[in-house]
């Protein structure tokens, strides 16, 4: 009876690797999802749009773009991370849903380290510190005489706050040793328009945001925020070599999956995907909404780059006590 019992669970478990298997070696079998965490019509939604017409081609496969915006990305990534862990729902990331939210919120819908899994790192937006032409600064040295000269009237716009482009404000403070009082606005619009008004004097902006008022000479580029100096502001100085070496900081976006995924999909997905941001065509749909294209990354350099970034803003967000309510 042993013996007999023993045989019917082992064919029941042949059974069901045979039947999960070819499931698994057809994939993509069918379109995918996927979720975008802002609204239509945005540079996020047309990264993901662009991403998804690239990737379709690349698996044969319909991909599908929906978009959740709200709740600083938390709506569309809780809905990602409840999803069957079966590749075919996939989250437009970025460092907001994967890094800043677990350390700004006390209370999450999901948990980023459980229950996703980033599969790639699509583009970075640039970002660039720039002041109107009133304020006369031109470069870091500059800014930090007009905080000193200026003790107390030295405002910072923002699109809100605990976003990338706020912390990496805070960051540039600390790191320069200047002071500036936040004032946060309902979108870059606003942020924008009290800049160039002189309502504020300094702003953390996504470059492709910010190039047309500097083109237009309305706003002046202090310096990026990246290792190296930006390809759509070459004659602009990063932070780093402005005299604060090691300096960057970036807000970048992604594709992640829920954590539990097949590793036969989630290996076909991120292959596809690391094709795709190779491709001449992509980089240059990348290029032209000012995005920097990322190289494809090891699963183990993934991990330990979230860890870092992790690490980096931790630290700002405990240093200036920022927390938010979900």
């Amino acid at each position: 009876m042993k013996k007999t019992l023993f045989c019917l669970a082992l064919a029941g478990l042949v059974s069901l690797a045979n039947a999960q298997t070819p499931a698994q070696a057809d994939y993509p079998s069918k379109p995918l999802k996927l979720v975008a965490p802002y609204a239509p019509g945005g540079s996020a939604d047309l990264l993901a749009r662009t991403l998804a017409t690239h990737l379709s081609a690349e698996i044969k496969q319909p991909v599908v773009v929906e978009n959740k915006p709200g709740a600083n990305t938390m709506i569309a990534a809780s809905a990602v991370a409840r999803a069957p862990a079966d590749g075919y729902t996939l989250l437009l990331a970025s460092n907001a849903s994967m890094v800043l939210n677990p350390l700004l919120y006390k209370k999450l819908s999901y948990e980023p380290a459980k229950d996703l899994t980033l599969t790639n790192i699509l583009a970075e937006a640039p970002l660039v510190l720039v002041t109107n032409s009133q304020t006369g600064i031109r470069n870091v040295a500059e800014l930090k005489a007009y905080a000193q000269a200026h003790a107390g009237r030295l405002n910072y716009s923002s699109i809100g706050l605990g976003n990338p482009l706020q912390l990496t404000t805070e960051l540039i403070k600390s790191r320069l040793g200047v002071e500036a009082t936040h004032i946060p606005f309902n979108g870059s619009a606003p942020a924008l328009t009290a800049l160039m008004s002189n309502d504020t004097q300094l702003m953390v902006d996504v470059v492709g945001t910010s190039l047309p008022q500097i083109k237009a000479g309305k706003l002046v580029p202090i310096a990026t925020t990246a290792p190296v100096r930006s390809s759509f502001l070459p004659d602009t100085p990063t932070i780093a070599e402005s005299g604060f070496p090691g300096f960057k900081a970036a807000t970048w976006f992604g594709v992640a999956v829920p954590s539990g995924t097949p590793a036969v999909a989630s290996a076909r997905l991120k292959a596809a995907v690391d094709a795709v941001v190779q491709k001449p065509e992509f980089i240059a749909a990348l290029n032209a909404q000012y995005l920097a294209g990322r190289k494809p990354q090891t699963q183990q350099e993934l991990d330990a780059f979230l860890k870092e970034d992790s690490a980096m803003w931790r630290k700002v967000i405990a240093d200036n006590r920022i927390a938010l309510e979900q």
